[in-house]
C-alpha cells in the first residue's frame, strides 16, 4: 500500500483505503492491532518527510490521541464486543485520514434559478454573467470551484402559461429552458451544474426534507383564512402593513383566501435568525441589505405554506405524506442549491452528509440573488429552512444581493412592455461587449439604468480606444522597430514610480477578499493601468526614439515596448474572468502559453508577476480585438 500527496488520485484512493481498512478492522486481534499500529506509525514519519513541504494536513495530534488513549484491558472486558467493533472502526477511520491528502475546500457558487413562465430578459444575464466572472476570479487565483444555475420548472405560473400555450406543462418548460441554456451558451457563462426541479434527484431530495420535517412536527395541516401573497405564497397579517395600512410591493398581488393546506413551522425560528444576524455581520452583503433583511425578521408572523392541493396545481411534487397535495414554491425552488450540490435526505444534521457536499457547502458558500428575493425568500425562508433540517450557523452561506436594470428610471417588466432581450444587444455587439457592460456599468448591490448608447461609448472608450489601442500599437511597433522580438529591460533602467505602485496596488486588490464581488472596480483599475501605458507611448514618443542613433535611446526604446507587451500580458490575466475570450485573444497575439490556448487554466493570477515574457520572445501580428462601433450603426 503506498500513500502519496497525488492530490488528482486521492479521492478515488480515500474512498478504496477508509474502505478495505474498515472491513479489515474488526477481525483484528489486540495483537494484530498492535502490529498494525507499530507499522504505521512507521509509516506516518515516512509521510511527514514526504510531505513537509507539499501542502499535506498535519494530524499527528489526532494520531496520538489513537495511539497512546487506548482503553485499558478491565474497560475492554467491560465492553461488549459489538462496541469494541466499532470504536475499533471509528478509531481506524480518524487514522487512516492521516495518509490521505484533504481536498481543498470548494468555492461553491449559486444563483437564482430562473422560473420557465417566460423567456430569459437582461435582468437574467446580468446574475448569471455576474456569477460567472465571479466564479472565474476564483478559479484565476487557483481555487476550487462549483458553480451551480438553472431553471424552476414548477409552478401555477407555468401550469397557466402552458395552458394558455395549448401545451403541456413538461413540454412547455423544455421549450423555455432551452432558451436559458441557449443564452449562457451565448454569453459564455460556464457554470459546473445545471439544476432542473423536475430532476427525480432533486425530487428525491425535496421528499426527503419533507418527511423528516413532518415526522418531527415541523409540518402540519390547517385551514386558514385572510389577505395571502400570491408572490410570496405566504398569509400576511398586520405586522406586514406599511405605515399607511397597505402591503409593501415585496409582497406583489394581494387576494383574500381560504384554504385547507400544510405548513411550515417558520415562526418557530424566528429568534433563532435574529440572533444569526447579529452574531454574522456579512451573512448579506452589502451590508444595507442586511439591516434591510433584519428589520424584516423583527415582523416576521405566522407559518409559511408550502402546499396547493392537487385539485388546483397538479404540476409540482408530491408531498411524500398526502399524495392529494403538491409542495408549492420554497421546498420544491430552494432546496436545488443542496440536491444539486450533493445532498443526502437521511442524515438529520450537516455532519453526518457525505464529504463531497461538505467540501462543497460552508459559510463561504456565496449566493448570488436579486433584491426582490431577499426578504422574505432567500433572507428567512431559505435560512430558516437550512437551520430545521441541521445545518449549524457555521454552515449558512453568505448572500450577495444585487440591484436591478432599470430602463429609464422605471424597473422591467413584461406587463410595461419594457423588456430588453439580451439575445438582441449579443447578436449585435457580441457578448464581450454585453458581458463589460453589465458588469462595468453598475455598482453590485446598486441599480442602474439600461442605455444603449451607454454600452456603445463604454464600448469603444474603455476596450477599442484604451485597452484594444494599447495591443495594437505594442505590437505593431515591436515589428516595425524590433522585428518582432522583446529585449528584456536592463536591470539599470528605472520603471516610472507611479507605475510601479499603480501595478503593485491594482494586484493586491485583486487579491483582496472582498475583490471578486466588485467586478466593477476591478475593471476600472486594470484599464487605467492600460491607459497609464498608453499615455507613456504618447510622452516617451517610440516613433522618434526609433530614428535616434544614440544606443540610449534605442535602450529606451527597447525598454518601453517591453514594459508595454508585458502590461498586456498581465491585464489579459486581470480582465480574463469578464473578457474571457478578450484575454485568450491577446495571449494569442502575444504569442503567450500557446500549448493552452482556449483553455482557462491558460490564466493563473500566480502569473501576475512583472518579468515573465522571456529577453528574445517574439510576439505575433496585431489584429483588432475591439473594433470601433459605428455610433450610427449601434443606437
Amino acid at each position: 500500500m503506498r500513500f502519496a500527496c497525488d492530490r488528482s488520485n486521492c479521492k478515488s484512493r480515500r474512498g478504496s483505503l477508509a474502505s478495505a481498512t474498515l472491513s479489515a478492522i474488526a477481525r483484528l486481534t489486540i495483537i494484530h492491532r498492535a502490529i498494525l499500529t507499530s507499522l504505521l506509525t512507521a509509516r506516518l514519519v515516512r509521510r511527514e518527510t514526504h510531505c513537509a513541504n507539499r501542502g499535506c494536513q498535519d494530524r499527528k495530534q489526532d494520531f496520538d490521541v489513537i495511539l497512546h488513549n487506548q482503553p485499558s484491558p478491565a474497560t475492554i472486558a467491560k465492553a461488549s464486543q459489538k462496541d469494541r467493533t466499532r470504536s475499533e472502526a471509528l478509531a481506524l477511520q480518524r487514522f487512516v485520514r492521516q495518509f490521505v491528502v484533504e481536498m481543498p475546500k470548494t468555492f461553491f457558487i449559486t444563483t437564482a434559478i430562473d422560473y420557465t413562465n417566460s423567456p430569459p430578459h437582461i435582468g437574467h444575464a446580468y446574475e448569471k454573467v455576474l456569477a460567472d466572472v465571479i466564479a472565474r476570479y476564483h478559479r484565476l487565483k487557483g481555487d476550487n470551484v462549483f458553480f451551480l444555475t438553472g431553471v424552476d420548472q414548477h409552478g401555477q405560473k407555468v401550469q397557466q402559461s402552458a395552458a394558455k400555450a395549448g401545451v403541456p406543462p413538461a413540454e412547455f418548460v423544455k421549450e423555455i429552458t432551452q432558451k436559458f441554456v441557449d443564452l449562457w451558451k451565448k454569453l459564455d457563462v460556464q457554470y459546473d451544474e445545471w439544476a432542473e426541479t423536475t430532476n427525480e434527484r432533486h425530487k428525491k431530495v425535496v421528499q426527503g426534507i419533507l418527511q423528516r420535517l413532518f415526522d418531527a412536527g415541523q409540518i402540519y395541516k390547517d385551514k386558514q383564512a385572510g389577505h395571502y401573497s400570491i408572490r410570496q405564497e405566504q398569509f400576511l397579517t398586520d405586522k406586514e402593513r406599511g405605515p399607511d395600512g397597505e402591503f409593501g410591493p415585496e409582497w406583489g398581488q394581494i387576494e383574500f383566501r381560504e384554504e385547507e393546506n400544510y405548513y411550515f413551522k417558520l415562526s418557530q425560528h424566528k429568534d433563532w435568525l435574529l440572533r444569526y444576524l447579529d452574531d454574522r455581520k456579512d451573512a448579506v452583503i452589502p451590508d444595507f441589505r442586511q439591516t434591510e433583511l433584519r428589520n424584516a425578521v423583527e415582523k416576521l408572523s405566522g407559518d409559511l405554506c408550502i402546499s396547493r392541493p392537487k385539485s388546483r396545481l397538479d404540476w409540482g411534487i408530491e408531498l411524500p405524506f398526502d399524495k392529494n397535495f403538491v409542495n408549492y414554491v420554497w421546498f420544491d425552488a430552494l432546496t436545488n442549491y443542496i440536491s444539486f450540490a450533493g445532498y443526502d435526505p437521511k442524515p438529520d444534521n450537516y455532519e453526518k452528509q457525505p464529504q463531497e457536499f461538505r467540501d462543497r457547502w460552508s459559510k463561504d458558500t456565496l449566493q448570488i440573488i436579486g433584491k426582490d428575493i431577499l426578504v422574505p425568500a432567500h433572507g428567512i425562508y431559505w435560512l430558516i429552512m437550512l437551520h430545521a433540517i441541521g445545518f449549524p450557523n457555521e454552515a449558512m452561506p453568505q448572500l450577495l444581493v444585487h440591484g436591478w436594470w432599470n430602463l429609464g428610471g422605471a424597473k422591467m417588466s413584461k406587463s410595461a412592455g419594457n423588456v430588453i432581450d439580451p439575445f438582441v444587444f449579443a447578436d449585435k455587439y457580441g457578448a464581450e461587449a454585453v458581458r463589460y457592460y453589465l458588469v462595468s456599468d453598475i455598482a453590485t448591490g446598486r441599480d442602474s439604468d439600461f442605455s444603449e448608447e451607454r454600452l456603445v461609448q463604454r464600448y469603444n472608450a474603455d476596450l477599442a480606444n484604451n485597452f484594444g489601442n494599447l495591443l495594437n500599437r505594442t505590437l505593431n511597433m515591436v515589428h516595425r522597430y524590433c522585428k518582432g522580438r522583446l529585449a528584456r529591460p536592463r536591470e539599470t533602467r528605472k520603471f516610472p514610480t507611479d507605475v510601479i505602485d499603480g501595478y503593485k496596488q491594482l494586484v493586491a486588490e485583486y487579491t483582496a477578499v472582498t475583490a471578486p464581488v466588485r467586478p466593477d472596480v476591478l475593471i476600472e483599475r486594470s484599464l487605467y493601468l492600460a491607459s497609464v501605458f498608453n499615455g507613456l507611448i504618447e510622452a516617451k514618443s517610440p516613433w522618434t526614439l526609433a530614428k535616434s542613433s544614440k544606443p540610449e535611446d534605442r535602450e529606451f526604446l527597447e525598454d518601453l515596448l517591453y514594459d508595454c507587451a508585458e502590461s498586456l500580458r498581465i491585464l489579459a490575466l486581470l480582465v480574463s474572468p469578464i473578457l474571457p475570450k478578450a484575454a485568450q485573444g491577446i495571449f494569442d497575439q502575444l504569442n503567450w502559453k500557446m500549448e493552452l490556448s482556449g483553455k482557462e487554466e491558460r490564466f493563473s493570477l500566480a502569473d501576475a508577476e512583472w518579468g515573465r515574457l522571456p529577453d528574445g520572445h517574439v510576439v505575433g501580428k496585431g489584429v483588432p480585438l475591439f473594433p470601433r462601433i459605428d455610433i450610427g450603426d449601434g443606437v
